[in-house]
């Protein structure tokens, strides 16, 4: 057995193996040693090898899908390898085969799968500074390919989040380690376009790939190749639901960085959790199918409008917004009607996936039933639209009835999990079968009956037909009454008072009967792969209605928000520039109270607003806010604004926030001055450009330099419709020389000795920063604050050195030495903080001090 075990190990040497043997999968050597550490199971040890104990460790067969899931989750593949062939047929241990290999891209398994999330697997390949790319959902047989700079390598990591990578063995990208969950190094011959076509046109039955107009792409085909070829060998079979190859082109999305989407906190916040996000707030789609469309779309903003506008429409007409009566036109009964009708509507999407692959339990099998069954209801929901979205979703829910009608036939209501199990096909769909589950449940009935009719017949009223484990079914008859025995019975056992025998027509019950349920599981296994194959002719159409429901739950979870948080339709002019009125940021809004409203509005004549104001102001809210908005109109939603008219975009880029990346060796300022490269390299005119607090991580007058030069060159080169928030009030002084760059500042006003934000966007540079209020809100000690208003007070009063890089403190007098303290009660009158203090505190010390100036 071990030479078996350690024969299949050598062919799969560095993934676990979990190797069948009786009701357990075992692991051994090195393999148990990590799955017991990994998993926290017993670690024993059994029999030896080479004169030391064999190290062991299992899990049940049965909960062996719980272990999977924690090992893909840590990245690790397994191979699983079964039992074969029936026991006692032949010689030495039982023959075994490896019959399926788990890795985290390749995953197909409703219990190893996020519901809400893609498990993508990606082949990244690289030539001459072009990167190809190559990327496969096997759960739903989706297969891209994109060739793109190198550089954006990081870029398309955070847009697809793959859950395993495929590389060359000899591409070294330090990169790739810090992205990539799960990474696969495979041999550099893998990765050669020419057996990528070779495959791929194979696979697909044509000629060549010029219908995927793939032929300029020989880097990503060469991706391409090492994907199919280890997706195929890890299915063991071909992969039938995989039926088109999309080609994917930078120029078809609104750019956005990784820092963009990490900024501006779509799907995961900066803190890495889910909530709250973009994502989290729009997410009420029914389906899981609709929850993974709607991810997918939050980081695939489409640049072209028409699909968008589209969307637009398909949302209008779900809500009821009648054009005249704006949003207290809307009634929503459509959208309610859809999201009732797509309830209990299951996954059809992977569902489908695993019938192509032929790992569709009976459970999938039901509730693809019962989904199907649901889409005339969908149909009566969608009566009467008009918009062209909801025409071709409701085109695309028709199926041949073939698919439904095999399914309700042949499917119990409710089948039991597993086909081993039996009770999976329906009553009445097979007669054989019927008749073998009729013998395990009728058989008391079929030995009364025949008992019966066998006294009649032979006139003996003691005989009994009965069974036991040794001898089966007899017939019993007592010696006295032997001479009445009928010919076709022949003797099976003789006693001491009485023969036992049988008949042709009780051994015939006998071999079904001892042999029906065993047969009756094999029939049924048989017919459960028969259906199978029926239904794998129905994939495409399978994956076209898994494609309209994700797409109608999106929309109607877009609806949703609409109805509930009041979006409004924005709108797209060729005009560059965007004007936003009462633009609010969607996921604050709904973390606090009075949300106040803020416009925006950017042209080709106000390409730039400089923002300035207290930190805890809002600047960074507002500014997000803004993309969010342009992002959510690229998205198809609706947006939340009292009005948004948008302008041609091709990108948006964020700077924001203060983060190093100390396992590459970058500080703090260094990011920043990485991230503020990136959008002076890429940014167009086209371009919304966020940059916050540019030039802070170095010196005052460092910082100041580069910030005035870099919203300059945005302003002169890229001509971006940018937002500047900076602390550096010398920047206000730009629109002197640049009148496209405005001046606006989110307002504060000071209540007593504290400070109150005000979160209105104002016309104009700010008054003051508050820097110091703010500080007293985090806490910081009172007598620190005091320090620091002396300070500040010196400093406003005094000419900083003229040298270049000038320490704004050195040159200072020490605060005492500005207010002489010729007094004890002045020093300790300079210590009081009356907002600190209780009346009654108050009362204490100021007859403390009365005592102190008479003494």
């Amino acid at each position: 057995m071990m030479q078996q075990y350690l024969r299949i190990k050598a062919q799969h040497p560095r993934t676990l193996l979990f190797y069948r043997m009786g009701d357990f999968y075992e692991l051994f050597f090195e393999d148990a040693e990590k799955a017991a550490r990994l998993l926290d199971i017993t670690l024993t040890t059994r029999g030896q090898s080479s004169g030391k104990p064999i190290r062991m460790a299992g899990v049940p067969f049965h909960a062996v899908e719980q272990y999977l899931a924690r090992l893909v989750k840590l990245g690790e593949s397994v191979v699983i390898a079964e039992q074969v062939g029936e026991p006692g047929t032949t010689k030495g241990p039982m023959e075994r085969a490896v019959s399926r290999i788990v890795t985290p891209g390749t995953l197909t398994d409703a219990a190893l799968l996020d519901d809400r999330r893609d498990a993508l697997l990606l082949a990244a390949n690289m030539h001459r500074g072009v990167l190809g790319l190559a990327w496969l959902n096997l759960a739903n047989g989706d297969f891209r390919l994109m060739q793109c700079p190198s550089d954006a390598l990081q870029a398309q990591f955070e847009r697809l989040r793959p859950a395993e990578v495929l590389v060359p063995d000899g591409l070294a990208l330090p990169l790739l380690d810090n992205l990539a969950p799960a990474l696969r190094r495979l041999a550099d011959w893998q990765f050669d376009a020419d057996t990528g076509t070779r495959l791929l046109t194979g696979h697909f039955g044509t000629r060549d790939l010029v219908g995927f107009g793939v032929e300029d792409l020989p880097v990503a085909l060469g991706a391409a190749s090492a994907l199919y070829d280890y997706a195929q060998a890890t299915q063991r079979q071909t992969l039938a639901h995989v039926t088109g190859l999309t080609v994917e082109r930078e120029s078809e999305y609104l750019r956005l960085d990784a820092a963009t989407r990490r900024n501006l906190e779509l799907t995961e916040t900066l803190r890495g959790e889910a909530a709250p996000t973009l994502l989290s707030l729009l997410d009420t789609c029914i389906t899981s199918m609709g929850s993974r469309w709607l991810r997918h779309a939050l980081h695939h903003p489409l640049r072209e409008r028409s699909v968008p506008t589209a969307r637009h429409a398909a949302v209008a007409e779900l809500i009821g917004e009648a054009a005249a009566y704006g949003i207290d036109g809307r009634d929503g009964r459509r959208a309610a009607n859809v999201r009732g009708a797509l309830r209990g509507v299951a996954d059809v999407d992977r569902i489908t996936a695993r019938i192509a692959l032929r790992s569709a339990r009976p459970r999938d099998l039901s509730a693809l039933r019962d989904s199907l069954a649901r889409l005339p209801e969908l149909d009566s929901a969608l009566h009467a639209c008009e918009a062209a979205l909801l025409l071709e979703i409701r085109a695309a829910l028709d199926i041949a009835p073939e698919p439904l009608a095999l399914l309700r036939q042949a499917i119990a209501d409710e089948p039991a999990a597993m086909v081993r199990d039996g009770g999976v096909i329906a009553s009445g769909y097979d007669a054989e079968l019927d008749e073998l589950r009729a013998i395990q449940t009728n058989c008391g009935e079929f030995l009364l009956a025949l008992e019966t009719r066998e006294r009649e017949r032979t006139g003996i009223s003691g005989l009994k037909v009965e069974f036991n484990r040794v001898h089966g079914f007899y017939i019993e008859v007592s010696r006295a009454n032997a001479d009445k025995v009928p010919d076709d019975y022949r003797r099976r056992q003789t006693l001491k008072n009485a023969e036992r025998y049988i008949t042709p027509e009780l051994k015939a019950f006998e071999d079904k009967a001892l042999s029906a349920q065993e047969r009756a599981l094999a029939r049924e296994k048989l017919l459960y792969d028969t259906i199978l194959d029926a239904l794998a002719a129905h994939i495409p159409s399978l994956q076209r209605i898994a494609r309209a429901l994700a797409t109608l739950d999106a929309l109607a979870a877009f609806a949703d928000a609409a109805l509930r948080h009041a979006y409004v339709q924005p709108s797209f002019v060729d005009t560059p520039g965007l004007d936003i009125v009462g633009g609010r940021h969607p996921v604050v809004e709904r973390q606090v109270d009075d949300f106040i409203r803020n416009d925006a509005r950017l042209s080709p004549t106000r390409r730039m607003l400089m923002i300035t104001g207290p930190n805890m102001g809002g600047k960074s809210t507002f500014m997000r806010q803004v993309a969010l908005i342009s992002l959510l109109a690229h998205v198809g939603s609706f947006v939340p604004a009292q009005s948004a008219t948008l302008g041609p975009l091709d990108a948006i880029f964020t700077r924001i926030g203060a983060s190093d990346d100390l396992a590459s060796g970058r500080s703090t300022f260094m990011v920043e001055m990485t991230e503020a490269a990136a959008i002076l390299h890429g940014a167009t005119e086209h371009s919304l450009v966020l940059m916050d607090e540019i030039g802070r991580g170095t010196s005052t007058f460092d910082g100041l330099a580069l910030a005035f030069s870099i919203a300059r060159h945005l302003l002169e080169k890229n001509r971006s419709l940018s937002l500047f928030a900076t602390h550096y009030f010398e920047l206000t002084r730009l629109n002197l020389d640049y009148p496209e760059c405005a001046n606006v500042h989110l307002d504060a006003v000071e209540h007593g000795h504290r400070i109150v934000f005000l979160h209105a966007l104002e016309e104009g540079p700010a008054s003051q920063s508050y820097g110091i209020e703010v500080a007293a809100l985090a806490g910081i000690p009172a007598a620190v604050i005091r320090d620091a208003k002396r300070r500040l007070r010196m400093l406003e009063n005094q000419a900083v050195d003229s040298g270049p890089q000038a320490d704004l403190f050195t040159s200072l007098p020490e605060p005492e030495q500005d207010v002489p303290m010729s007094h004890p009660v002045l020093s300790e009158l300079a210590d009081i903080d009356p907002d600190a203090l209780s009346p009654r505190e108050a009362l204490e010390r100021l007859y403390a001090l009365k005592r102190l100036a008479a003494s």
